[in-house]
């Protein structure tokens, strides 16, 4: 027999000790890949579904319309009334959106709605009947779209019945979830204030009249057969059909600003003036850029306007700037707190202290401001009856008329807003109506052309709603309108009267001073 030769044993070398392992990175748990791989199907598939089959046909009273859901994290709900543009509605807080495509209309039931407004009354119940059935026969079907969407995608990444299913439900049970949110955050008050894109033209007969009234569900359905109404008659071609009728318990007035010699201004606010049956404007100033003579003639289209139109300097308006605009017909100054009566309202206006072209001057600042806004409060509070208006050119003078009025105008800045302030005063601040001017030249995008409709109740004077119309400014052709309701328990606040400071001017006391935030630019900028 052969032996294998033994190996010699030989000593081993002792071991290196090991190095530790790289702790391994965090994965996700099979189950929870598969459960984010599953809701990734469910609500991909049930959007192909709602894109594919999701739309539903509703005939709201005589209109013919296509209601479809959209997935979108603002929620809400948009009106397609083409060509006119689009109509928003802040209706609820929900990850989807309602569409509503007006396709077409009955022309005997159009002539019978617009013949007869009394009809309004019955159109409320079809076309709450009318909504009410589009929006169960919507939410049926989208249940099928998305199910048969999220099913099919499940059969095409799964290859099995069973997860294709659980894909189906995954993706009903979201959608059940979406509508309970869109259900507990309904708001019926979004029909009040609705947000308009599209042609200015149009904007009156599609937004409406301005009511204060209580968003409750009755409201709701009398609005929304207003609106039906208003579509209505916009797609009747009939020439005897009325354009736009507007409430005759409201004053509607205009309030443009620092229109800077913008010739263009004169053409759009002959437009709303027409459209929208305005009363009267309130022009819170710099209507010219530099003061100077050769500018005047730039006043001579006021007559043309078609309302009465009232003006307050500007810091870009010189004193004869002013004495231009008051020769000219329809036109009215207000100054040093002068009082006029215009269409019911009671308005007081005062033409900014300063003028800030002239270099030779030295300008005061915020500090002129707010000595002229001490003032002319104090005027206010010795005027009775009291203004239903206050109009100024700068925000900072405005301030001070806290409590003696229920609004202030005013301009300046170049950028809308409105705020209440702690006396229950509103001010309200116009953007630029002239786009900057020929300032619009410099930026990009260009300035927005601002102007706003303001409706006033006829009997009590007091604010109920306005229209802030905005273009794009130059070259732009739509427009885009939004409605606000006023807080109607909103009510200026009685404070004593100003007491003489030891200089002879104005001092107020001291429940009305106020700490605002600072304007966006001061006097000498504008």
């Amino acid at each position: 027999m052969l032996h294998r030769a033994r190996r010699p044993h030989l000593p081993r070398s002792p071991r290196s000790p090991r190095s530790p392992r790289a702790p391994r990175s965090p994965r996700f748990s099979p189950g929870l890949r598969r459960a984010v791989v599953l809701a990734a199907v469910a609500v991909l598939g049930g959007w192909l579904g709602l894109v594919v089959v999701g739309s539903s046909p509703a005939r709201v009273g005589p209109m013919e319309t296509r209601m479809s859901l959209h997935p979108d994290l603002g929620g809400g709900s948009r009106i397609d009334i083409a060509p006119l543009g689009d109509l928003e509605l802040d209706t609820h807080r929900a990850p989807l959106r309602l569409d509503v495509d007006v396709r077409r209309l009955n022309p005997d039931a159009a002539r019978a709605i617009a013949r007869n407004p009394a009809r309004l009354a019955g159109l409320q119940d079809e076309v709450a009947v009318g909504v009410e059935h589009g929006m169960l026969k919507l939410g049926l079907r989208s249940a099928a779209a998305v199910a048969a969407g999220a099913c099919t995608l499940g059969l095409v990444v799964y290859r099995r019945p069973r997860r294709a299913l659980a894909a189906a439900g995954t993706s009903l049970g979201l959608l059940a979830a979406t509508f309970g949110g869109a259900a507990l955050s309904w708001n019926p008050k979004s029909v009040l204030e609705p947000h308009f894109t599209g042609l200015l033209a149009g904007a009156p007969q599609v937004v409406g009249n301005a009511r204060s009234i209580v968003s409750d569900f009755d409201v709701y359905r009398q609005e929304l057969a207003k609106l039906v109404t208003n579509v209505t008659r916009l797609y009747d071609t009939a020439t005897t059909l009325p354009a736009y009728n507007p409430d005759p318990g409201t004053v509607r007035v205009l309030h443009v600003s620092d229109i800077h010699l913008n010739p263009t201004a004169w053409d759009l606010i002959r437009s709303v003036v027409a459209d929208y049956k305005i009363d009267v404007i309130i022009d819170t100033g710099d209507l010219m850029d530099h003061g100077s003579t050769a500018e005047n003639a730039f006043t001579d289209e006021i007559p043309t306007l078609g309302a009465p139109y009232v003006y307050v300097r500007g810091n870009h308006d010189s004193a004869e700037s002013q004495a231009a605009v008051a020769r000219q017909k329809h036109a009215i100054v207000l100054d040093n707190g002068r009082v006029a009566t215009v269409a019911g309202l009671r308005i007081a206006g005062w033409g900014d202290p300063q003028f800030t072209p002239d270099r030779s001057v030295e300008v005061g600042g915020e500090a002129a401001e707010e000595a002229m806004g001490r003032a002319f409060a104090a005027k206010v509070d010795a005027t009775r009856p009291p203004p239903d208006i206050a109009a100024v050119h700068e925000p900072t003078a405005a301030q001070q008329l806290d409590g003696a009025v229920p609004l202030v105008l005013a301009g300046h800045t170049h950028v809308r807003s409105t705020r209440l302030l702690d006396h229950g005063t509103r001010l309200f601040i116009q953007g630029s109506t002239g786009g900057s001017g020929l300032r619009a030249l410099e930026s990009n995008p260009p300035t927005p052309v601002a102007l706003s409709v303001l409706y006033f109740d006829r009997v009590s004077h007091r604010l109920q709603a306005w229209d802030d119309i905005t273009l794009g400014g130059l070259g732009r052709t739509t427009a885009q309108i939004d409605r606000h309701l006023a807080d109607e328990s909103s009510t200026p606040s009685p404070l004593p009267s100003p007491t003489p400071s030891p200089a002879g001017s104005l001092s107020p006391s001291p429940s009305r001073s106020l700490s605002p935030s600072r304007p966006a630019a001061s006097s000498a900028t504008r």
